[in-house]
């Protein structure tokens, strides 16, 4: 291929930090010139494995190619990067893989005609392949011709995922039903330029190629915003899908202060309210919701709620945090692609890397904003990340020395080290007159925290009301600490508090760390700096755990400063 040396040259002026090798791991040098830049082009097609201190190694995959396919990105201008910015001559066969695979998308799409839905291509080889490949075969109908093959509509998201596994994304270009619509539907709120050219990358001017796929934006950027213009561009019924009530309640406020839409037009779908009206909220939770009586294998007798996406004429259904959309949401998605789907997350990182299930069921990724590009626009806060290693004592060593590898984490994660460096920042912190919140996996642990600190606690346990009441407070500014379980980590609005200290996690999960950060990045009212800290124990595998989570911050430009518990105490 024919690369385009100007960019190369620009490149070349700019620095040479990356090495990439012939398997697509491509290896970037943190201190090398140029390597910022170089840093910002790999994110729109690689994605990151190892951060330590000075090579970070990412990975150019399948998926990340076919994300930037759709995204508009050429595989010239993939290759471009990689030669431009390579301290050596690149191979031929990366060149080779990277323009076969983004080739790829949109040879195969799935359109509408005379005939129903149909599989189509240009390539009547390729079709052959396809009939004739087992993960696809078996949601085909009849050949129409060569250049088509029929689909039964119940078979359109789980053919997407067949083609996907084949190797094969197919642009889904079908279309979808207008559902209901909400007359006069209108937004209150001005869009931001990367808030508008998110919806222009998902709606795309309506056609039946657009109103499909995933948002990311970090926390504090506006998705919630961005789905709300995607109800008024759809201008029908819509059903969102939250992570908690909490989430819930923060949407319909928004609803209600950023469009002309009325309480009497929000509904909300959990334990303790069903309600379906033109605009309906749900929690993940009630929509699973599995009924122990039930013993047939129909998905929809299991999780009898699911059929909520059957008993109103749905035009637009909304994921929030789509990244932890659960096993029986995904069948069930399968079966609606007729409706138009929207995707909100700050990181499509799942851990059980079931991403093409995202691809595929909502829709590729159409917009992805760095997190330190909106920093430095001033639409998020600018945040300082510190991981505090802390040495264990004799009791706490002999403890995490002697307990069976499944149980190790807790004892690290728990370690009674860390309550005085907790008391430690969080004077520190309060004393400056800013809010702290501090978050946590083990509950007893939290108790002892919130104990010493004189601190209310949240947890799953926690009524509903207690929790409003306690957000409330914090958005008010009239709590200064508040304790809370993982049930935070997500959708959760509060502005001012400009420090999160996290005690403990779920293992090495990057996605968890990113969220949590994303709690004390909305824009401080005086512009103030957000400030993230990180315990660890050391030498215990929550060091090895820190770094995995860290991760995906590393890939938006974040680093770690890691300081010893001693240096904070001096």
């Amino acid at each position: 291929m024919m690369m385009n040396t100007d960019a190369a040259a620009t490149s070349d002026e700019a620095g040479t930090p990356l090495i990439v090798q012939g398997d697509l791991t491509v290896m970037l040098e943190v201190a090398a010139p140029g390597s910022q830049a170089a840093r910002a082009q790999l994110a729109r097609f690689a994605e990151l494995e190892k951060a330590p201190e000075h090579i970070h190694t990412y990975r150019i995959t399948p998926l990340s190619l076919w994300n930037a396919a759709v995204a508009g990105l050429s595989a010239e201008e993939v290759l471009d990067t990689l030669v431009g910015f390579a301290k050596y001559p690149v191979a031929d066969v990366v060149a080779d893989t990277v323009t076969d695979l983004m080739g790829r998308y949109g040879r195969l799409w799935l359109t509408r005609d005379a005939d129903g839905l149909v599989l189509a291509s240009d390539d009547d080889l390729l079709l052959d392949q396809m009939v004739a490949t087992e993960s696809v075969a078996e949601f085909l109908g009849n050949r129409l011709d060569r250049h088509r093959v029929a689909v039964r509509d119940a078979d359109r998201g789980t053919l997407k995922q067949g083609l996907l596994v084949a190797g094969w994304p197919v642009a889904d270009e079908a279309g979808f039903e207008a559902g209901t619509a909400i007359e006069s539907l209108l937004l209150t709120a001005e869009l931001r330029d990367y808030q508008r050219d998110a919806l222009d990358a998902w709606w795309a001017d309506g056609s039946p190629a657009g109103g499909n796929g995933v948002i990311a934006l970090p926390c504090g950027a506006g998705k919630t915003v961005v789905g709300l213009a995607a109800m008024v561009a759809a201008g029908a019924q819509a059903l969102v899908v939250c992570t908690s009530v909490s989430s819930i309640r923060q949407w319909i406020r928004e609803a209600l202060d950023k469009t002309n839409l009325t309480e009497e037009q929000l509904g909300e779908w959990s334990g303790r309210r069903k309600q379906l009206r033109a605009v309906t909220f749900v929690t993940y939770q009630a929509l699973t919701w599995s009924d122990p009586r039930a013993e047939r294998d129909d998905i929809f007798v299991r999780h009898p709620h699911l059929a909520l996406f059957g008993e109103q004429d749905w035009g637009l259904v909304v994921y929030d945090e789509v990244h932890l959309l659960p096993a029986p949401v995904f069948r069930a998605t399968a079966r609606i692609q007729a409706v138009r789907r929207l995707g909100l997350t700050a990181t499509l990182v799942r851990e059980d890397e079931r991403e093409g299930d995202v691809f595929s069921l909502i829709g590729p990724k159409r917009y992805d904003a760095p997190w330190t590009d909106l920093e430095a626009q001033g639409w998020i806060a600018p945040a300082t990340c510190t991981e505090v290693r802390i040495p264990l004592g004799p009791a706490s060593r002999t403890d995490y020395a002697v307990a069976s590898a499944r149980h190790r984490h807790g004892v690290a994660a728990t370690a009674a080290e860390k309550l005085p460096i907790v008391e430690l920042l969080v004077r520190r912190h309060l004393a400056l007159g800013e809010q702290v919140l501090v978050i946590g996996q083990f509950v007893d642990q939290l108790r002892s925290i919130a104990e010493l600190l004189d601190a209310p606690l949240i947890t799953g346990q926690t009524t509903q009301r207690r929790r409003d009441v306690l957000f409330d407070e914090m958005r008010a500014g009239t709590l200064p600490v508040l304790v809370v379980s993982k049930v935070a980590n997500f959708s959760i609005d509060l502005p001012e508090v400009s420090v999160a200290i996290q005690v403990s996690g779920q293992f090495g999960s990057r996605q968890e760390e990113a969220q949590r950060l994303g709690r004390i990045l909305r824009p401080k009212a005086d512009g103030g700096q957000a400030h993230f800290y990180s315990l660890v124990s050391d030498d215990t595998d929550e060091v090895a755990f820190a770094r995995n989570r860290q991760r995906f911050l590393a890939e938006q430009g974040y680093s770690y400063a890691i300081v010893d518990a001693g240096r904070l105490e001096a």
